[in-house]
């Protein structure tokens, strides 16, 4: 399997480190803590042997023992300043932390777990981010209306326990209504948190707004199944859906500019790579950005999807041009 470039630069620059703290670790211990092979690993000694800094003479470049290595032992001799521990620039940290507000905003009443794992996050970042820390402080980060206390928290006891639940809702045309509802799941878009439910009202599912729930009240009546509701998801919603493209040696950019599961170098020089799509429309986008560089497409329905919106384009330009 082929690795991305992102993944192994920061393997060999974590590999010094650990060797300098480590000084003659085995090549097992090395493969095992990195999680690769240890193949790999003394791939990777022997590409930082021949890296070092301009003018490249050999008291430029990073050195090791090779006696040791002959032993298969790793002593990293001379690091050329790589050994340092690798920190966070004021961006990057500010990115973060950023990040995190935004995260917890997104976060309900009831997610304890969540919520302490996310100040606990923001307690180290802070802790070890210093300048970007008080640059980060004036940004104001604003999510989507909050719930109701205690809502997120009774609708996962009712998922828990297969209760039927009774809300009182405020839609977005601001009138409030009362429903008996068997709760689906929790899920969320993004900015705001929602429950799909069978409800009983109106016969048939809806997805209701945390933030527009004026109460929630588990009820004793028990819920009942909706397997065609799970069966109405569509594949691209929860936890996204695996595309594979084959593709030609020259299309390796993709793998090296997006998110990838997998990345397979096959003998004929092309290669396989897997990935998890959650948006079905930049999906698309990368394929027709591709053309005529995908081989292939698994599985077969998202290659006419994508078929279709080629067709549909390459129409609409045509009644373009002989428009008069």
């Amino acid at each position: 399997m082929a690795e991305p470039t992102a993944e192994r630069l920061t393997r060999l620059l974590s590999l010094m480190t650990y060797l300098r703290d480590n000084p003659g670790a085995p090549v097992p211990a090395v493969a095992a803590h990195f999680g690769t092979t240890e193949a790999q690993v003394l791939a990777d000694v022997n590409l930082l042997w021949v890296t070092g800094t301009p003018g490249y003479l050999p008291d430029d470049l990073i050195d090791f023992s090779a006696d040791a290595l002959d032993h298969g032992e790793i002593v990293l001799t001379q690091a050329r300043g790589m050994d340092r521990p690798l920190r966070l620039s004021t961006s990057e940290a500010m990115s973060l932390l950023v990040g995190l507000r935004a995260l917890a905003e997104l976060v309900p009443d009831g997610l304890g777990a969540a919520q302490t794992a996310l100040a606990s996050a923001n307690e180290k970042l802070l802790a070890a981010a210093g300048r970007a820390a008080d640059e980060a402080a004036p940004v104001e980060v604003t999510g989507g209306a909050p719930a109701p206390a205690g809502t997120a928290e009774t609708l996962r006891d009712a998922l828990a326990r297969d209760r039927r639940v009774h809300l009182r809702y405020v839609s977005a045309a601001d009138v409030v209504t009362e429903r008996d509802v068997d709760p689906v799941e929790l899920r969320t878009d993004g900015a705001s948190w929602s429950l799909r439910a069978w409800c009983h009202r109106a016969g048939g599912p809806r997805t209701f707004r945390l933030d527009r729930i004026l109460q929630a009240r588990v009820l004793d009546d028990a819920a009942a199944p909706h397997p065609e509701m799970t069966a109405e998801v569509p594949a691209w919603d929860v936890g996204g859906r695996e595309v594979v493209l084959h593709l030609p040696s020259q299309a390796r950019w993709v793998a090296e500019h997006t998110p990838v599961e997998e990345v397979t170098d096959l003998d004929d020089g092309t290669l396989r790579v897997r990935l998890r799509a959650v948006d079905p429309a930049w999906t698309a986008n990368l394929l027709l950005s591709l053309g005529e560089s995908v081989l292939a497409v698994e599985p077969a329905d998202v290659a006419g999807e994508v078929a279709g919106r080629a067709r549909a384009a390459l129409d609409a330009y045509e009644r373009l041009s002989s428009a008069p």
